[in-house]
């Protein structure tokens, strides 16, 4: 590979709310983003704004997804509902021998791209589904809570947000995705019953203490495909799932010449493993926006050689935790450690 081709990017769905964060980030941090997608027209527009290298190509045509990320080092899909659109885009970039990234929430399709391990070790590259807010945060902040064990009694993910104005992305999702939502109980494998079990979860400031909702996405998928979680479950305060369900609810609103809006989030992540547990935390703004630091610096850990091995891999699995939410700690997250308190009980 050479030294130009190792620093052109494709970013499939770059004209999309998170696709231009992703842009804005390669360049940042010294890539070429080459705009990739399946609308001519919004990558026109988004090549007169950014200036960057378009090419269009949709996810039903093989060859011009070939020629879209010829010449580049790896793709980071951006582009949902990813059910539909990340086998086709996984399989041009196995093609090519490049990496892998995408920013899928569904639990479905991150585990048919887990599936691909051997694929993916074949090809000499590394692939990471849901490296993004949804999924690889979590991910990273149990491990980092582990702090490399590879075993848990209790992994427990709760996500306040104090308001969602979902991309249309999102909303095509939720009308796309209509398979059940797993969560691991007792060492099993369970679906989410429908009603699905609330309970009251006590947050760090400002969120408080709110009443939540068992609701797993794609870090009760990437968590335990290298963590053996006894039990894991994955909770959601009610307010921003009103904002979702509400057909009225803007998309998100630009609060800073960066685009991100003022939605404010915490993650909180408990562990327990025998007598030992721990309480790992990330604040921040902004769910879409945090997604492009969050991929990109799986990225630049992988073309520099500080991923663990090639193949089908989960953010906590790919990458050592604590050093890469230490690296956005400054600017992309505030993350805390401490000792953890007794967890809620479900009701």
């Amino acid at each position: 590979m050479t030294a130009h081709s190792s620093h052109r990017i494709a970013v499939y769905g770059a004209y999309g709310h998170t696709g231009r964060f992703v842009v804005a980030e390669l360049r940042r941090r010294g890539f070429v983003p080459v705009a990739c997608g399946r609308d001519a027209a919004r990558l026109h527009d988004l090549a007169t704004v950014a200036g960057v290298e378009v090419r269009v190509a949709s996810t039903d045509d093989p060859a011009a997804l070939d020629a879209a990320f010829a010449g580049t080092a790896a793709v980071l899909h951006c582009a949902g509902p990813f059910l539909d659109t990340a086998a086709p885009v996984l399989d041009a970039a196995l093609r090519a021998r490049i990496h892998y990234l995408d920013v899928a929430a569904e639990q479905h399709a991150v585990t048919d791209t887990l599936a691909r391990d051997a694929e993916a070790k074949a090809a000499g590259v590394t692939v990471v589904p849901a490296m993004a807010f949804y999924g690889g945060l979590a991910d990273l902040l149990a491990s980092a809570a582990l702090d490399g064990a590879t075993d848990a009694d209790t992994v427990d993910i709760a996500v306040a947000l104090d308001g969602w104005h979902p991309t249309r992305g999102t909303r095509l999702t939720g009308e796309r995705n209509h398979y059940p939502r797993t969560y691991v109980e007792q060492g099993r494998t369970c679906t989410v019953p429908d009603p699905a079990p609330v309970r009251e979860t006590d947050f760090p400031a400002p969120f408080g203490r709110l009443e939540t909702v068992l609701l797993p996405l794609s870090e009760a998928i990437v968590v335990p495909h290298h963590i053996a979680c006894r039990n894991l479950h994955s909770w959601m305060n009610l307010a921003p799932l009103r904002d979702l369900r509400d057909p009225a609810t803007p998309a998100p609103l630009a609060a800073d010449a960066s685009g991100r809006s003022a939605q404010r989030f915490v993650v909180d992540v408990h562990v327990r493993r025998g007598n030992r547990a721990c309480r790992a935390i990330a604040r921040g703004r902004d769910i879409y926006a945090v997604t492009a630091p969050l991929l990109v610096e799986a990225l630049q850990r992988i073309l520099d050689g500080r991923a663990r091995r090639h193949g089908a891999l989960a953010a906590g699995q790919a990458f050592d935790a604590r050093d890469f939410l230490a690296a956005l700690a400054p600017t992309a997250l505030a993350v805390t450690f401490e000792a953890a308190p007794g967890l809620a009980v479900a009701r």
